[in-house]
């Protein structure tokens, strides 16, 4: 008996400079960020209803397979957010202030 030749499935895809669950409009960020914070696949999927479960496997398996090049993008992702919110906080000091304020009074 001859094993017949199975396509193998791609779950992420590179686009915008990121990278993104194939067809769909949710990050690997996402899914990775759950998934560091202790969320199980089944959780993720539940809290993500776009995505399957096998998709959510396939997202953590990317991320596994390629995790100094995903945690360098996270990282490199993670910087430009602290310089646009340094510089939001410069243009902008009074409304960084309100919103600070707000936070605390959560």
């Amino acid at each position: 008996m001859t094993l017949a030749s199975t396509p193998t499935k791609q779950y992420i895809e590179q686009r915008d400079k990121g990278y993104w669950i194939k067809g769909i409009r949710i990050s690997l960020d996402s899914v990775v960020y759950s998934f560091l914070n202790g969320e199980s696949p089944e959780s993720i999927a539940q809290n993500f209803p776009l995505l399957s479960l096998e998709q959510v496997y396939g997202a953590i398996a990317f991320y596994l397979a390629n995790r100094e090049l995903v945690d360098a993008y996270l990282k490199k992702g993670e910087a430009e957010f602290q310089q646009l919110q340094q510089s939001c906080r410069e243009k902008n000091p009074l409304l960084y202030q309100k919103l600070k304020a707000a936070q605390a009074q959560k």
